[in-house]
């Protein structure tokens, strides 16, 4: 056939012509080929990566039964077991061939991979966690960091990431929270959107997690229903999707699995198609999360088949059942011959389906030379050279130090050379380091005949490193400190020393295999196990002793931090971690980073993070004080700063900008990073509004003495909310304004206001999401 007989074939043609003209060519079965799955490789015979798969029980169907009317998506070929990049391609090559050739059309799949803390496939570089992006406050280096990590990805021949996730923490109880930036929707939606441009402009698909409402469960529980308003939603949870998708560009978004007000997300056609397309003008496509379309029926009880869980979520505007078929494919077509389903639904999701084929190549046979040129990449070298190079190594490094946040220290730090104990669960363990979607935690438990594929120092080995010329002795505990033996050893090494780092706090792991990770809640914000009662053991000892806690959530740490020396938190900062935290240590680099969540006091209060309402927060009608330990924001450096020359436009129109201007400077003897932030307040608004939240900020190094004028470019649309009559808008009256180094009253230094002027407005599609700011040193 000649590409004039079918139009389909002609690259010069637009996408949409192309698209159309395959459409109509095609029969119901090939439509919902393009909507299906297959995972490429089981983890290990009888042992499934998730807890029970899709609750079926059965196996998964072959690629030759899915694949012959045409198929959508690959799952995981190099991110299910370990496999070298060479191995990882033969085996796509291979999947890809067979799968153009059972089809008429020749059309291979669209390849996604897990992508959270970097590629996640054996062998590759393991970066910081998405906390740890948050603590950075460093946007220009989280999207360099997505990039490294999408050009690897791109040339193996992968087509998709499934990352970041925009969940905004609202009880770091829940598992996942390793998985989130942080608890403020303006920190989560800036940086996600960082990561995004990254991957985007690397050539892969991002794919925005969870949509939406996953991380407010009820109770912190992994699936739990969502308990919130449609203001909650609207103003907390969505705001990060929208600045990734608007300012991103995000071409895929994911599902959560959870369900609000009754409605799960995966069969939620308000929110799937009327919020997602018709309000938000998203046009690329929805992938289910693992198994979400076959939970409608058993989980959340919505489908009493397989077809009608297919018919719901395909009814909502979901694309593509991943990560493999059970409820589109033979089920779908059935409904839809039976008049069940109206086929212009099956129609709608395989043109987005086919539109991003096209976008990505897939329609044209260039994608064999795509795989030519992976073949040659993967030749090229060692697959440490490939796939975790120098440099990459070397930005994983950077972010861990940027990430690392120091909350306390009374002068033990920086370490002099010495008798140093090193001692607790944490001490020894190189995955530490490393988050449930990393691979040595995700996949490598599954595989302990494959060595790790990345050297992670521990902290023990990088401390060494660090102050060769300390005496180190390392004393390491079980994570749960389950003998009493192991804290009488602690304290017989803490004694013999003149300064003890003491190291606390998660092991990784999925659905009950670790203490943080998915699957993984818990029921306060306790130190896991007995590392309390390790630590109180340590500090009684008298010895001066540095708290290092490297964990995927904040724990209490109220009567411990006013016995120790130093409190250091890390969240998994990846395979430079260790490194990155015994260089704080040794005060070879310096601690920029800051608290992307609060940290409170005892391991039972109320959670209610940065964005409390006057109610919320302590008061005299209520015996419980929420007020955190350490909140939002809060971070030491090495040296002080201060603030002055605050000024701030007096008014402006609701359809106006303010400028707010203050100077920073460093008054200490050593140079140092501050994180300059920007705080507002509606002190009296039509609905209930938070005491404060975060508008802005700004990374500023200084050296001693050296001071810079940073200045603020707010639009009234980023004091819009809400309203009564549950429509965005912005109201005119006083905005409060505070500056400083973190969102507690004491740290917020500067105080000042402006008046915007004139009518109740709503702002359109057009809304203004970010604040600029700008850095003149003097």
């Amino acid at each position: 056939m000649t590409d004039a007989a079918e139009p389909w074939r002609d690259p010069r043609l637009p996408v949409a012509d192309r698209v159309t003209d395959l459409i109509a060519r095609m029969t119901l079965e090939e439509k919902a080929g393009q909507l299906s799955s297959f995972w490429a490789m089981t983890a290990e015979a009888g042992a499934p990566v998730s807890p029970m798969e899709d609750d079926s029980g059965e196996d998964a169907p072959a690629l030759d039964e899915l694949a012959k009317h045409g198929l959508g998506q690959l799952t995981r070929v190099f991110g299910t077991a370990p496999v070298s990049p060479a191995d990882g391609v033969a085996r796509l090559r291979d999947l890809q061939e067979q799968i153009s050739a059972a089809s008429r059309f020749g059309l291979p799949a669209i390849v996604h991979e897990e992508c959270l803390t970097g590629f996640m496939t054996w062998q590759a570089t393991v970066f910081p966690g998405p906390p740890a992006w948050g603590a950075s406050f460093d946007t220009e280096l989280v999207e360099e960091m997505a990039a490294a990590i999408g050009a690897n990805m791109r040339r193996l021949g992968v087509h998709q990431g499934l990352a970041p996730v925009l969940d905004v923490v609202r009880d770091p109880r829940w598992g996942r929270t390793e998985e989130c930036v942080g608890e403020d929707p303006y920190l989560v939606g800036v940086i996600s959107t960082a990561y995004v441009r990254g991957l985007e402009r690397s050539g892969i698909v991002a794919t925005l997690k969870h949509f939406a409402g996953y991380s407010s469960s009820r109770g912190a529980r992994n699936m739990a229903p969502a308990a919130m308003g449609p203001r909650e939603l609207a103003d907390v949870v969505l705001e990060p999707f929208v600045l990734a998708l608007r300012e991103g560009g995000a071409r895929s978004v994911m599902p959560s699995y959870t369900d609000v007000d009754g409605v799960p997300a995966t069969a939620d056609e308000r929110l799937l198609t009327g919020l997602l397309r018709d309000t938000l003008g998203f046009t690329g496509t929805v992938v289910a999360d693992y198994f979400g379309v076959s939970f409608l029926q058993s989980r959340h009880g919505i489908a009493g088949s397989r077809a009608e869980a297919g018919a719901a979520a395909l009814r909502a505007g979901l694309d593509v059942e991943l990560p493999t078929t059970r409820c589109y494919g033979e089920p779908l077509v059935a409904a839809v011959r039976g008049g069940a389903v109206p086929e212009d639904l099956l129609d709608r999701a395989a043109t987005r389906v086919l539109t991003m084929k096209a976008e990505l190549g897939l329609l044209d046979d260039g994608w064999r030379a795509e795989l030519d040129e992976a073949e040659r990449f993967a030749a090229s070298a060692e697959p440490a050279a490939l796939l975790d190079p120098p440099e990459h190594r070397r930005l994983a490094r950077r972010l861990a130090e940027e990430s690392v946040v120091l909350l306390a220290n009374d002068g033990i730090l920086p370490l002099r050379a010495g008798r140093i104990a090193l001692a607790g669960p944490l001490a020894d363990d190189p995955l530490a380091m490393t988050g449930c979607y990393s691979f040595p935690n995700h996949v490598g438990p599954q595989h302990p005949e494959a060595p790790p594929g990345v050297h992670v120092p521990s902290l023990a080995e990088a401390l060494r490193a660090e102050l060769s010329s300390a005496d180190v002795k390392v004393e390491p505990s079980s994570l749960l400190v389950d003998q009493d033996a192991e804290i009488t050893a602690a304290v017989r090494a803490a004694r013999e020393a003149e300064v003890c780092v003491l190291a606390l706090g998660d092991r990784a792991g999925l659905f009950g295999r670790g203490t943080s990770g998915e699957g993984c809640d818990t029921a306060s914000l306790a130190l896991p196990g007995r590392q309390r009662e390790l630590a109180e053991a340590v500090l009684a000892t008298g010895t001066p002793t540095v708290i290092v806690l490297l964990s995927g959530r904040p724990y209490a740490l109220g009567g411990l931090v006013e016995q120790a020396g130093a409190v250091v938190q890390a969240f998994f900062p990846g395979e430079e971690g260790g490194s990155a935290i015994a260089g704080i240590l040794s005060g070879r680099a310096e601690p920029s980073g800051r608290l992307p969540m609060n940290l409170l006091r005892h391991a039972d209060d109320p959670a209610g993070g940065n964005l409390r309402s006057l109610m919320e927060g302590p008061h005299e009608w209520s015996t419980v004080d929420p007020t955190p330990l350490y909140s939002f924001g809060h971070g030491l450096t090495w040296t002080t700063f201060s603030y002055d020359e605050l000024r701030v436009d007096p008014a402006a129109p609701t359809d106006g900008t303010v400028h707010v201007a203050l100077t920073v400077t460093n008054t200490g003897d050593r140079a140092g990073t501050e994180v300059v932030q920007l705080y507002l307040s509606d002190p009296v608004a039509s609905v209930v509004r938070p005491v404060r939240w975060l508008a802005g900020w700004a990374r500023v190094r200084l050296e001693p003495g050296r001071s810079a004028r940073v200045e603020f470019q707010v639009h009234a649309d980023r004091t819009s909310f809400t309203g009564p009559a549950m429509r965005r808008i912005v109201e005119p009256g006083v905005i409060e304004v505070a500056v400083g180094g973190s969102s507690a009253d004491e740290d917020l230094v500067l105080r000042g206001a402006f008046t915007l002027e004139g009518p109740i407005r709503e702002p359109g599609d057009d809304r203004v999401l970010t604040v600029p700011v700008h850095v003149a040193m003097l």
